[in-house]
């Protein structure tokens, strides 16, 4: 069974299937969601609140969450890393 992770507001996603979280502030990111929604695979799990984090996933959907992606990061790996990679 995959295991799911909050990404806010009753919305789950499966850890496994996570590629990446980026912040959603710059134009490439921008240009990301963009993409997505042109083609379909835009997920907007915001609930109507600000995007702060944008997820992508190994079937190259995007999903747009309004959790901080150190708060997601933390969620995916609970052993407690720092979160600041190597």
């Amino acid at each position: 069974m995959a295991t799911l992770i909050s990404i806010g507001y009753g919305n789950l996603i499966a850890a496994s299937r996570v590629v990446t979280i980026v912040s959603p502030q710059s134009s490439p990111m921008r240009r990301l969601r963009e993409q997505a929604s042109k083609t379909g695979k835009l997920i907007d799990a915001t609930e109507g609140r600000k995007t702060r984090s944008i997820l992508v996933t190994d079937s190259d959907h995007v999903v747009l969450s309004a959790i901080n992606p150190e708060t997601i990061a933390s969620r995916l790996d609970p052993a407690g890393s720092d979160g600041k990679g190597i």
